[in-house]
């Protein structure tokens, strides 16, 4: 066994558990910080397999942006999991068949392959002059020619994600200490201010004290 492949079993089983360590971690913060980790054993992945610009992609993008922000809202949600744990056994059936499609897919295209591809030398990177090739220009002339629609919608999927996510930060909390600036800026020192007019108090007498302080003993 070759180094490479040692690599490739290495990130594989931190893979498997940190996706395991994310769907049974209790704590959500640290269900996200599992993901990240999944994440980055992807991306070596990708880097073995001489997909560069995914694996940088992986990492910039989810990991420098995405999993970042998702670990914030996480935190400012301040998810009540109680909750949470309740519904886990109702909708335990479902969530299983699901995984059994994923797991049976898999399989499948693990066992059978990809023929159509296998017999095109061209996809398989047998026809190209492997010292004059790019990944990442390749991508990106599929991208922004025959992929171009559907990267404008993608970009429109993920404003309005970005404009939900804001809109759920400034819902109204009963224990919010929000701050309105414009009735800051407002504010006239006349009505932070009062001034109550009140008489002088003297001091009195040390004679009246005294017999003050006499009368109050008890006999």
């Amino acid at each position: 066994m070759d180094y490479q492949t040692g690599f490739f079993y290495l990130f594989a089983a931190v893979l498997l558990f940190a996706a395991f360590r994310v769907v049974t971690a209790r704590n959500p913060v640290h269900a996200v910080l599992f993901l990240m980790l999944a994440f980055s054993q992807a991306s070596a992945l990708w880097l073995l397999l001489k997909a560069e610009f995914l694996g940088i992609t992986l990492v910039l993008v989810y990991l420098g942006a995405v999993m970042v922000l998702f670990l914030f809202v996480v935190m400012m949600l301040d998810i009540n999991m109680d909750g949470v744990r309740k519904g886990f056994w109702k909708h335990f059936p479902l969530a299983a068949i699901l995984g059994g499609f994923v797991a049976a897919e898999l399989i499948a295209v693990l066992f059978a392959g990809f023929p159509s591809l296998a017999a095109n030398p061209d996809a398989t990177g047998a026809g190209i002059n492997a010292a004059n090739y790019s990944n990442t220009r390749e991508l990106g002339l599929l991208l922004y020619t025959e992929y171009l629609y559907p990267i404008e919608v993608a970009a429109v999927i993920l404003l309005v994600a970005m404009v939900a996510a804001i809109a759920l930060t400034l819902r109204q909390r009963k224990d919010s200490k929000a701050i309105n600036p414009g009735l800051q800026v407002h504010v006239r020192a006349r009505d932070r201010l009062v001034v109550l007019p009140m008489n002088a108090t003297q001091k009195a007498a040390p004679a009246v004290v005294a017999e003050t302080a006499e009368e109050g003993k008890p006999s």
